[in-house]
């Protein structure tokens, strides 16, 4: 489907879409559960997320950690995977390519011809997210020239490189401490929140790029980049060969190493 395609959606408010799905989150993303639930990034990321902020949580039982009931504990600032439910988006280079997901067993939402994609979007007020996506994705390009600055791949084979940092940076235990991926997830210290309460998306780029600029570690850089790549809906490989992003914002999928 294409925005302009015939397409609506009514909630059922089950809930049962709210169980057993992988929801990737970027940095824009924790930063809207921070404020949906009056907590700093640092405290969301612990009380919501999993693997250092970019993906969130779900409890043992399968829900997810925000369910209240068949409701939304953070409604106001669901990632957007859950704006876009049940839709998955593909990015092509024809343009955005939109993917009705099948509906959870049991789900009372309602899917309908009514409207359109467009209008659907508008209605989740996705807007500001699939921005955000886009600005965030500026650091990619840096951190890539800042890996090819630091490495010596002379001594170190590309391809065990790529791997060990695809490793690190989906790693949900045993991984190495990174400044770089707690700056990107963890973003109150460098977004202006601290100082004035506001969380800026533009404060928050640069304050990032300026620490990419003054990196040293390739391989830490390169596992931060995978991270933010995936948490964006890119595939790993566009951190270390600039390909186009394919699927992003599937909340039935995760991007594996």
């Amino acid at each position: 489907m294409r925005r302009t395609s015939p397409f609506s959606y009514r909630c059922g408010c089950c809930g049962l879409c709210c169980r057993d799905k992988v929801i990737t989150l970027a940095p824009y993303d924790v930063m809207r559960i921070a404020a949906a639930a009056g907590l700093g990034t640092a405290q969301t990321i612990a009380r919501y997320t999993i693997r250092r902020g970019s993906v969130l949580r779900f409890d043992v039982d399968g829900a997810c950690a925000a369910l209240r009931g068949g409701l939304c504990g953070i409604h106001s600032g669901r990632p957007l995977p859950c704006r876009l439910y049940p839709l998955g988006m593909e990015r092509t280079v024809e343009g955005d390519r939109f993917i009705g997901l099948e509906a959870a067993p049991g789900s009372t939402g309602i899917y309908g011809a009514d409207g359109t994609v467009g209008g659907f979007l508008e209605q989740q007020e996705a807007s500001p997210y699939l921005d955000a996506v886009e600005r965030y994705a500026g650091l990619i390009p840096l951190m890539r020239r800042r890996i090819g600055q630091q490495s010596d791949f002379e001594k170190t084979e590309p391809a065990e490189f790529r791997r060990v940092a695809v490793r690190e940076a989906l790693a949900e235990t045993g991984y190495d401490h990174n400044a770089l991926i707690g700056a990107l997830f963890d973003s109150d210290p460098l977004s202006g929140f601290l100082i004035d309460g506001d969380r800026s998306i533009a404060r928050h780029i640069e304050a990032v790029a300026a620490l990419i600029d003054a990196a040293t570690d390739a391989a830490k850089i390169a596992a931060a980049a995978v991270l933010l790549a995936v948490s964006l809906g890119y595939s790993p490989a566009v951190v270390f060969d600039g390909s186009e992003a394919t699927i992003i914002n599937r909340p039935d999928a995760d991007t594996q190493p």
